[in-house]
């Protein structure tokens, strides 16, 4: 785990979300925002946070979806509504490009259209 850190931009319903969250939560010396819900409370580390997303998806009857698998959701629906990959290499945190451009091979329709407007390119 890296102790790198970034600042994003927040969508107004999921910050307000958060504050009618952390009204509602119990206080606690940590600054972190997610705790555990059972004694003793601590900050929700990575297993923990698989765990929740296993258990969601067994109560949701579908196959379990490990993390990569949502970075890798997010970053096609983010290059499907026109995102660059400079811009989700930003999102994602990645040092490299070449890392980015992974998550985007999956969209053939703007991958055609990418290889269509290249000079020399058949019509």
């Amino acid at each position: 785990m890296t102790s790198e850190r970034a600042r994003l931009p927040l969508p107004g319903d999921v910050g307000e979300a958060l504050v009618a969250y952390l009204r509602l939560r119990r206080r606690h010396d940590s600054r972190r925002v997610f705790l555990s819900e059972h004694a003793p409370t601590r900050p929700i580390e990575p297993p923990g946070v698989r765990s929740v997303v296993r258990d969601a998806c067994r109560r949701a009857g579908i196959e379990n979806v490990a993390a990569h698998r949502l970075r890798h959701a997010f970053a096609s629906q983010l290059l499907r509504e026109g995102a660059s990959l400079i811009d989700i290499s930003q999102v994602l945190r990645h040092k490299h490009l070449e890392s980015t451009a992974v998550y985007a091979k999956v969209d053939l329709v703007r991958l055609r259209q990418a290889a269509g407007s290249w000079p020399g390119a058949a019509r």
